[in-house]
């Protein structure tokens, strides 16, 4: 079944933690996409002022600690949906939407799993 990317824009600076509510609406949302079988794996970010730079450390040539973007990622998921229209049904319910934030849905195209032993 084809893998999907749902990437999730905060309403706000990634700087300001979100509040207990919006975590337990997350974390609901969460249980029931694992309950509905389509959860793959979901990653939440650290504060983008917690970014390193990821340039090449021989080359004078970087543009600040962390790439450019018009919007912040606070984190991601991957699920399995049948095509893009049922994926992007999935990622509506997400609760950012009613917080003012919203998501992104890419289809994945390729990938792999590492030894699961080393996720945390």
């Amino acid at each position: 079944m084809p893998q999907f990317a749902v990437f999730i824009h905060p309403p706000r600076s990634s700087e300001v933690a979100p509040t207990r509510a919006e975590r337990d609406a997350h974390g609901a949302y969460a249980d029931e996409l694992i309950a509905d079988g389509v959860m793959v794996a979901a990653f939440a970010l650290k504060p983008a002022g917690a970014a390193g730079p990821a340039s090449d450390p021989r080359s004078d040539m970087t543009d600040g600690p962390f790439a450019e973007s018009k919007e912040l990622i606070a984190g991601f998921y991957v699920i399995e949906a049948e095509d893009l229209d049922s994926a992007i049904a999935i990622a509506r319910r997400n609760p950012i939407n009613q917080q003012g934030g919203g998501v992104e849905v890419r289809q994945v195209e390729s990938g792999f799993i590492a030894d699961p032993k080393l996720s945390r």
